[in-house]
Parts: C-alpha cells; structure tokens; sequence
C-alpha cells in the first residue's frame, strides 16, 4: 500500500508544478506579457525569461514540497524522485528547444541545472 501512497504524492507534486507553471504562464499571456503560443525570445528579453525561470523554480520546490509532505516515509528520497523525473523532462525539453530554436539555452539549462537542487530544497524544508 505504500508504494501506491508513494506514487500517489509523486504525481500530486508533479501537477502541483504542472498546474502553477501554466496557471501562471496564462496569466501572463493573458496580460500580455508573453505571446501565446510563441517560443521565449531569443534576445532582448532577459530579465522576462530569468523572472520566468525563477518562478519555475520556486514552483519546482513547492512541488517537492507537497511530495515530501504526503510521502508515507523518507520524504527527502520521495522529493528528490521528482527531482529526477523533473531534471529527465528539463534535459529532453532543453534539447528540443535548442533544435528548435524555442529560446534561449540558458534558460532551458538552467532548469536541468537547478532540477535536484530544488528538489532536495523542497524535501528539506518539509523535514524541517
């Protein structure tokens, strides 16, 4: 039974991520900041894109967070498991959005490099 418990707070962390990120991205999009359906910018809009990725990120260890919290045991490990499933998503996203030119690298390796880092921030801050 706990392993069901274990999958069940991997996946509310990871919608948890997944829903704030886009909820936010919409409010932007709706307040026309960004363009809907448009690839980040490749230059001149640095300060935008670093405010995006911090808000990424801080999402990243909420995330963590709420998976550390419902973890049924060794909620650092069970954070650390969406850290990984969250630096295999980044890695894979920053190669399509470097084929694709889909914004800068920068930003998409910053998401790979600070994935296991807010990862165990999330689970942490949980123990603490």
């Amino acid at each position: 039974m706990n392993i069901l418990k274990s999958i069940g707070a991997v996946i509310a962390g990871l919608v948890a991520i997944f829903f704030l990120s886009h909820a936010t991205d919409a409010a932007l999009e709706a307040a026309g900041i960004l363009q809907r359906g448009a690839p980040l910018p490749m230059y001149g809009s640095e300060l935008l894109i670093t405010a995006i990725l911090i808000y990424r990120l801080v999402y990243s260890v909420a995330g963590c967070y709420i998976t550390a919290r419902l973890a049924p045991n060794h909620p650092v490990r069970h954070a650390l498991v969406l850290g990984t499933l969250g630096l295999v998503f980044s890695i894979g996203g920053a190669i399509v959005a470097a084929q694709q030119s889909l914004g800068p690298a920068w930003y998409m390796w910053g998401l790979v490099l600070f994935a296991l880092p807010c990862a165990w921030l999330g689970g942490k801050l949980q123990t603490r």
